[in-house]
């Protein structure tokens, strides 16, 4: 790999072959600031050329825009990725600030024309729930789902944020390619019952927010180092108390860093790329950011390998987290499981 192009790994047993670490894209149009969509766009196209082919965004990022912004890039490039999007977050005509959790049928179908609209393209190679609505059976959403699959509107099927047993369920309607959930060195709550059902269905993992939405990284240490309307000021694990304890806790990974040469970002980004070998099953992360050093420096992550003696000092790291991923933790799957 001396052009600096990242490996592949298959999707789960039932997913398209992809670039071992994908590219979050939601960033590039909402919750993290101002926005830079020159900067962005060449953020696009220097991960094409490391190997990243694997995009990510969803309808709720930026009421559509997001998806907007992709699909120029998408539509000269339509062969050579693979795009992911979601449904489920409703935002109602009469408050644009609310999400509300919609998996019912004529929902679905509702959201995955406006998404096929806005992205222009034919075909959404995989389609997630992104949010579970648990007053819908998931057979019921995920039977509308597959019937995206036979009618040729999407070809592959995800689900964000659910418990092992709704992913079971869900995968006796319909084969899942993957689940996207949160899983970095400071949430790893999905391993004890997400990751080993994924594992025995052959279904990937597809990690956000694998560097702890930035803090992993170091960029910023508090609540007050963001700008007015980036979404992680809502978040406690960054407010009062909560950051200056979960500051003090990046120091073996700085140390660890120090020694490979590495970023701290890099060394939390390996931690995750190497989860695929310690749980035996496909790890696809999917970092954001909206700059192409950035992207050099994320699939860089992708040739470090920690040893065991590293690892075990990155171990006990999330069990001393201040404070929840989310204010409300119902619409993850450790609230639910």
């Amino acid at each position: 790999m001396t052009d600096g192009r990242i490996t592949t790994a298959k999707l789960g047993d039932h997913g398209p072959e992809v670039g071992v670490q994908g590219l979050g894209c939601m960033g590039m149009s909402f919750a993290y600031g101002p926005v830079d969509a020159d900067a962005s766009r060449a953020t696009l196209e220097r991960a094409l050329e490391l190997g990243v082919t694997f995009y990510d965004t969803a309808d709720a990022y930026g009421a559509g825009e997001n998806e907007r912004f992709l699909s120029p890039f998408f539509k000269a490039h339509r062969d050579e990725v693979v795009i992911a999007t979601k449904f489920a977050l409703s935002i109602p005509p009469d408050d644009p600030t609310r999400r509300v959790i919609r998996n019912d049928p004529p929902y679905i179908r509702q959201a995955v024309e406006a998404s096929l609209k806005r992205l222009d393209v034919d075909v959404i190679d995989l389609y997630y729930m992104h949010r579970r609505d648990v007053n819908v059976p998931i057979e019921e959403s995920v039977g509308t789902m597959a019937d995206l699959v036979r009618e040729g509107k999407v070809k592959h099927l995800g689900l964000s944020e659910v418990t092992a047993d709704e992913l079971r369920a869900a995968h006796a309607v319909h084969p899942i390619a993957a689940v996207q959930s949160e899983w970095s060195l400071f949430s790893r709550d999905i391993e004890p019952k997400v990751v080993p059902a994924a594992r025995d269905l052959g279904v990937a993992l597809v990690p956000y927010s694998p560097l702890g939405r930035g803090f992993l990284t170091g960029s910023f240490a508090k609540a007050e180092d963001l700008t007015s309307d980036d979404f992680r000021r809502q978040q406690p694990r960054f407010t009062g108390d909560n950051a200056a304890r979960n500051a003090a806790l990046l120091e073996p990974i700085r140390t660890i860093a120090s020694s490979h040469g590495a970023t701290p970002g890099q060394i939390a980004l390996a931690w995750v790329q190497q989860q695929a070998a310690v749980h035996n099953l496909p790890v696809i992360p999917i970092p954001g950011t909206r700059k192409p050093s950035r992207v050099e420096e994320n699939t860089a992550a992708t040739r470090i390998v920690l040893t065991d003696e590293e690892l075990s000092l990155l171990d006990p790291i999330a069990g001393q987290v201040a404070g929840n991923r989310y204010a409300d933790m119902a619409f993850t799957s450790a609230g639910r499981e």
